[in-house]
């Protein structure tokens, strides 16, 4: 996910999104330890979109308290 497409996200669809992700995250680690993950990189992007969802939900979280 591009972070613009992020942005637009309301809270609790990030909220969602990232409990997805993190269920894609572990999925995928059983895969690399059973030796059949085929893309490895899945597991870095994955880990990479939680880190940007969390970043947008800090945000707009200190947005609405600043308010």
């Amino acid at each position: 996910m591009k972070i613009d497409e992020i942005k637009e996200l309301t809270a609790k669809e990030l909220l969602t999104r990232k409990r997805e992700l993190r269920e894609e995250i572990f999925n995928l680690r059983v895969q690399q330890q059973s030796g059949q993950l085929e893309r490895p990189h899945m597991l870095r992007a994955a880990r990479r979109n939680v880190a940007r969802i969390e970043t947008v939900l800090s945000r707009k979280t200190a947005q609405q308290k600043a308010k």
